[in-house]
C-alpha cells in the first residue's frame, strides 16, 4: 500500500502541471476532505489524475493527516501552474504556519483575504496565528468575520475552529483583565464553547475547548479538573496526534502533583511537534497562555 500511495502521489505531481484551479468549489471539498481515509482519496486520484479538485482534497486529506510536508509539494505545483488559485496558495500559508514560519504565512494570508474576503479558511490560519503572538482581539476579530458569514457559507470543520479560537481568545482575555473582563469574556468563552458542543460534540477541537475551559477557568468561577481530563481523554482519542491535547492534559497532573505525569505528557506534545508553541511556553515558564504554579496546586 506504502508504495501506491507514493505511486499515486507522484502521479498528483505530476499532473496537476497540466491543469489548472479555474473556480474550486471550496467549502464543497473542504468538507468532503474531513470525510475521506487516505485510500479513499487515493481512488479519486486514480480516477481523474488530472483534476486539480482531486489534488487539492488530497492535499486537505494530507493535512488532516499532519502530512504538511506532502501536502505542501501539491499546493505549490497548483499554485505555480495557477497563480490566481488562491485556494493553493491558502494551503502553503497553512503549512507555512504549522512550520512555524509565521511571517512568510502572514504576507500570503493577508494578500488572499483582501482579494477573496469569503474565503474562510485564510481567517482560521491567521487567527491562529495571530493568537500564537498574542493578539486576542485580533484573533477575536478575524475569527468573528467566519462566524457572521454562517454556518451555510463556511465548511463545518472551519466554523467549529472559528467559535473554538473565538472562545479561546476571550479566555485569554478574561485571564488577563480584571473582575468586569473576567465575567463579560468568560461568559462568552461558555456560549460560543455550547454553540459548538451541540454542532459537534464528538469533534476533538470542541472536545479540547470545553476541557480548556474547565482546567482554565479561575477556582473561584468553577474548575473542574475531573470534567477536564475526560473532555482531553475524548479529544486525544478522536485526534491523537493533537499536541495540545497532552499539554493542558499534562497540566491537570501538574496540579494534582503528579510531576513525572506532567513532564511524560509535555514530552509528548513535543515529539509530535518539536515547535509546538503552547508547550514550549509553559515549559520555559514563559506563561503566556496559563501555567499553574506552587500556590495554584494546593
Amino acid at each position: 500500500m506504502k508504495k501506491i500511495c507514493i505511486a499515486m502521489f507522484a502521479c498528483v505531481l505530476y499532473c496537476v502541471a497540466a491543469s489548472t484551479c479555474l473556480a474550486l468549489e471550496w467549502k464543497m471539498l473542504h468538507e468532503k476532505a474531513d470525510t475521506l481515509s487516505m485510500t479513499q482519496v487515493l481512488e479519486q486520484v486514480g480516477r481523474a489524475p488530472d483534476s486539480p479538485e482531486a489534488a487539492y482534497t488530497l492535499a486537505l486529506v494530507q493535512l488532516n493527516d499532519y502530512d504538511h510536508v506532502n501536502a505542501r509539494k501539491i499546493f505549490e505545483r497548483m499554485a505555480e501552474q495557477d497563480p490566481l488559485c488562491f485556494e493553493a496558495r491558502w494551503g502553503i500559508a497553512e503549512c507555512l504556519r504549522r512550520e512555524h514560519k509565521r511571517p512568510e504565512s502572514i504576507l500570503i494570508l493577508d494578500e488572499i483575504i483582501k482579494g477573496h474576503p469569503q474565503f474562510s479558511p485564510a481567517y482560521i490560519t491567521l487567527a491562529y496565528i495571530r493568537y500564537i503572538q498574542s493578539e486576542f482581539t485580533e484573533s477575536i476579530i478575524l475569527t468573528g468575520k467566519v462566524i457572521n458569514q454562517g454556518k451555510g457559507n463556511v465548511d463545518k470543520a472551519n466554523f467549529l475552529r472559528a467559535h473554538g479560537l473565538y472562545a479561546a481568545a476571550r479566555g485569554m482575555l478574561a485571564h488577563y483583565g480584571g473582575p468586569f473582563s473576567k465575567a463579560v469574556n468568560g461568559a462568552a468563552v461558555w456560549k460560543h464553547l455550547d454553540i459548538i458542543q451541540k454542532l459537534a460534540p464528538d469533534s476533538a477541537v470542541v472536545n479540547f475547548g470545553v476541557g480548556s475551559y474547565y482546567l482554565l477557568i479561575p477556582i473561584a468561577f468553577g474548575r473542574d479538573l475531573k470534567k477536564a481530563e475526560q473532555y482531553f481523554l475524548r479529544a486525544a482519542e478522536k485526534d491523537p496526534r493533537f499536541p495540545d491535547i497532552y499539554v493542558r492534559l499534562g497540566q491537570i497532573y501538574q496540579i494534582q502533583g503528579d510531576e513525572a505525569k506532567y513532564q511524560s505528557y509535555l514530552q509528548k506534545a513535543l515529539n509530535l511537534d518539536t515547535g509546538n508553541e503552547l508547550a514550549l511556553d509553559i515549559q520555559s515558564g514563559s506563561c503566556k497562555f496559563i501555567c499553574f504554579f506552587s500556590e495554584e496546586k494546593k
